[in-house]
């Protein structure tokens, strides 16, 4: 299936959320939606799964609109921090309200098999869980999900570090046995980065890039070495950013570099370290 959206736009009165976006989910595969605090990520989900309207723009799944289509929302799930499930809900009883919501497109015995790895209570409420175990329960109600595009907005956030990996293991696990567009969107870009096949980084709105993995891993090089030698290497080349420190320099330079200078040293730019030099503001520029 395709999902479409095409010049989407998103204004909160004198704030623009989302400016004229175009992208193309289809292929299956685990993409990363990547941005700063305020970038827009949750508004586009928001718009994806119909919770919130467009300004300006459409959503369109196979070329029919997503919006006020039961049919076409039947195809999607979204995992938020905003809780839309009733509180009085235990697990089990969630459980059982999604099998009936989805049918063939929810897999109870996997939703039951996630809680006991993260020995969530299943006698418990969700109100009355820590916020850690709120969002464990939603978590794994999504991993649960076997409809053709799953979204999860921040879905790590208040978990500790043995629980976010095996959130990241339980992840692969769910499209291991079915195959789907997973979206996972976060800041927390260094955890999720070995598993994803692409990466949408968006700011202020906009979609910076739109890359595969092979795509992201020779799109940028790192030069370093004394500040005289990175600037003439630089300055053959299309510079992202530099980061100076006393008499060094490190230049962010678009592409593959080599060089045969030895005061110079030459690497591969990581996702999470290329993210923070395409998405620094002027005043972080020190």
């Amino acid at each position: 299936m395709k999902l479409e959206l095409k010049g989407l736009t998103k204004r909160f009165k004198d704030v623009t959320a989302l400016d004229n976006v175009d992208l193309c989910l289809e292929k299956p595969g685990i993409y990363g939606l990547l941005g700063r605090n305020g970038a827009g990520k949750t508004t586009m989900l928001n718009i994806i799964t119909a919770r919130i309207s467009a300004s300006e723009g459409t959503v369109t799944l196979d070329g029919e609109p997503v919006f006020d289509s039961d049919s076409k929302l039947g195809c999607m799930h979204l995992m938020s921090e905003v809780n839309y499930l009733d509180t009085d809900l235990r697990f089990k009883e969630a459980v059982a309200y999604a099998k009936q919501s989805y049918g063939d497109k929810f897999d109870s015995d996997s939703a039951m098999r996630y809680a006991h790895a993260f020995k969530l209570e299943g006698s418990k409420k969700l109100g009355k869980l820590s916020t850690g175990y709120k969002s464990i329960y939603k978590c794994c109600l999504a991993l649960a999900m076997d409809t053709e595009f799953v979204f999860f907005d921040e879905p790590v956030l208040g978990l500790d570090a043995n629980h976010r990996d095996l959130f990241y293991r339980l992840l692969l696990d769910s499209y291991q046995r079915k195959e789907k567009v997973v979206v996972i969107s976060t800041h927390l870009i260094e955890e999720a980065a070995s598993m994803l096949e692409h990466f949408i980084i968006i700011a202020s709105g906009r979609i910076l890039m739109n890359l595969d993995s092979e795509q992201m891993s020779s799109y940028a090089t790192a030069v370093s070495g004394p500040r005289d030698a990175v600037e003439a290497l630089a300055t053959r080349h299309s510079v992202i950013s530099r980061v100076s420190l006393g008499g060094l320099e490190t230049a962010y330079i678009k592409g593959i570099v080599e060089t045969d200078d030895p005061k110079l040293s030459v690497c591969a730019v990581d996702p999470q370290r290329l993210f923070i030099e395409l998405t620094r503001n002027e005043e972080e520029r020190v």
